[in-house]
Order: C-alpha cells, then sequence, then structure tokens
C-alpha cells in the first residue's frame, strides 16, 4: 500500500472520530429512553458504556486534531504523543464505567424485580449492534491506513461492546421469562469485560508515553537495512520509539577510519534514505564512528 499523505490521513482521522462521536450519541438517546422504561441493569451497564464512548470519543475528537498538529518550536517531535494521553484517558473512563456497573449489579442481585419493556430493549440493542458494526468498519479502515493510538483504543472498546451488546439481548430474554437474576448477572460479568479492555488500553497507551521501543521485527529491518549500505562496518547504540503514528530512530554507524568526513556523511544520509524508503513515518538520527 502506498504511504499515506498527511491531507488524506488527516482526512481519514477526522472521519473516524466524527463517526464515533455521532453512534455515540445516538445511542445514548435511545439506551437512556429505555433503561428508564425497563431498569434493567444489563441494559444500564450498555447505557454507561456508551456514555463513556461519547466521553471517550470526544476525548479523542480534540486529541487527534493536536496530535495531527506539525511540529513547532516548543514540540520539535511533533505531538503525536497526545494520542497516547487520550487512550490512557479511555482507560481511566472505562474503569470508572466498570466499576458503577459493578456496584449496581451487586446490588440488583441482592434485591431482584422483574423487568418492563424488555423486548423494547432488546429492539434498541439489535440496532446497537448493527450501528457498531457499521461504525468498526470504518475505524478498521482508518487503522489499517493510519495506525492511530486512539482510534485503535476507539475500536476496541467498541469492539467489545458487540459482545457486550449481544449478551444484553440473551440477558433481557431471559429476564422476559422470569429468570430475573439473569440481568444481574449479565450486568457483572460485562463490568468485569469492560475492566479488561480498561487494562489492554492504559498499557498500549502506557507503552507509548514511556518511549518502549519498536517492535523486534521492525527493529531487526531497519538494522539490516543499514548494514546493508556499502560501506557500513557496523551498527550500534540503536534506539527507537513512536510517537502517535510517528516513528523515531537513532544510531551509530561504524564507517572505516580513514573515510573522509565528507563520505562519512554520505554513507549516514544513505542509511536515512534507505530506512525511510522502507519506513515512510520515519525520522532517522544517525552518528558516524570511525573505527
Amino acid at each position: 500500500m502506498a504511504p499515506l499523505i498527511p491531507a488524506e490521513r488527516d482526512r481519514l482521522l477526522k472521519l473516524a472520530t466524527y463517526a464515533s462521536v455521532a453512534v455515540a450519541v445516538l445511542l445514548i438517546a435511545l439506551k437512556s429512553s429505555v433503561y428508564l422504561m425497563s431498569g434493567s441493569v444489563s441494559l444500564l451497564a450498555s447505557l454507561i458504556d456508551s456514555l463513556m464512548d461519547a466521553a471517550a470519543s470526544v476525548i479523542n475528537l480534540f486529541a487527534v486534531r493536536y496530535a495531527l498538529k506539525p511540529a513547532d518550536h516548543e514540540h520539535r517531535f511533533g505531538h503525536g504523543k497526545a494520542e497516547a494521553l487520550a487512550g490512557l484517558a479511555q482507560s481511566a473512563f472505562i474503569t470508572g464505567s466498570a466499576v458503577l456497573v459493578l456496584l449496581q449489579g451487586i446490588d440488583r442481585l441482592l434485591n431482584p424485580r422483574p423487568l418492563d419493556s424488555a423486548w423494547l430493549g432488546i429492539a434498541v440493542m439489535l440496532f446497537s449492534i448493527a450501528a457498531t458494526i457499521g461504525l468498526l468498519l470504518i475505524q478498521r479502515h482508518v487503522i489499517k491506513r493510519t495506525g492511530s493510538t486512539a482510534i485503535r483504543a476507539d475500536s476496541l472498546h467498541y469492539r467489545s461492546d458487540l459482545l457486550l451488546n449481544a449478551s444484553i439481548i440473551v440477558a433481557l430474554l431471559l429476564a422476559a421469562y422470569g429468570i430475573q437474576r439473569a440481568d444481574a448477572f449479565f450486568g457483572l460479568a460485562i463490568a468485569l469485560f469492560i475492566g479488561y479492555s480498561a487494562v489492554q488500553i492504559g498499557r498500549d497507551a502506557v507503552q507509548i508515553l514511556m518511549d518502549r521501543e519498536l517492535s523486534d521485527e521492525v527493529r531487526a529491518e531497519a538494522l539490516q537495512l543499514a548494514r546493508s549500505v556499502e560501506g557500513v562496518v557496523n551498527v550500534h547504540d540503536f534506539r527507537s520509539r513512536q510517537s502517535g503514528h510517528d516513528w523515531f530512530m537513532q544510531m551509530h554507524v561504524e564507517v572505516p577510519a580513514q573515510t573522509p568526513l565528507v563520505l562519512a556523511h554520505d554513507l549516514g544520509e544513505r542509511v536515512r534514505a534507505r530506512i525511510v524508503e522502507r519506513f515512510p513515518q520515519t525520522d532517522v538520527l544517525i552518528h558516524t564512528d570511525p573505527v
């Protein structure tokens, strides 16, 4: 696939964030009205999850727009880590929603009561599944093209929503036929699943914020490319990190001691060009060492 030009990347990221906000707001309106009529804990879990989705999507909207800003005098490496900060904020929101649902589920388990409007709730959840699938298809395309951390985090909990919505349909069906505690049990299970998702999102965001090295595969390929340049003796002190969509690599390139300065500089530029050709999103810093 051809490298993505900045304007197209901006367009795709904005498309995904606006679509996420729109879907979340629509589902909140539907689930709120049905929850007020039914009192279902599992439906409350879905409503709270949608509220968290909306909050996270709004955070993404601002974070992605900020992350797309070019590097400036005070942020010479760009603003890409805003996406990881958004992912970390999402993790906190999702954790909060899990705790709320867990408490409500325990209360309903101890104090069960029949549900009203269960069939209307089922209809709303079926619509939620259809809307979520549509959004996930958009996000899948955007992630594939841009590699956005924030959109990937957003997509993760929308994928979990599919399982959540399907389980709520089962809970409402069981409750409609008189198994009252099923709603509470499903609510508790959903809360635990939401909490697990929060841990995943938070872990990925922290790794980027802590400047974790790029994957072993990427690093090995970059080193192989550098060493394949004619005139390069070896490469050492290789370091890498990620900031949003952008990658950063730095390395010491060993050249023969008798190599003139101009030629040594040219070797470094050839190494940089070869790596950038393979990984266009990468900023490469090279120091040449005579050996």
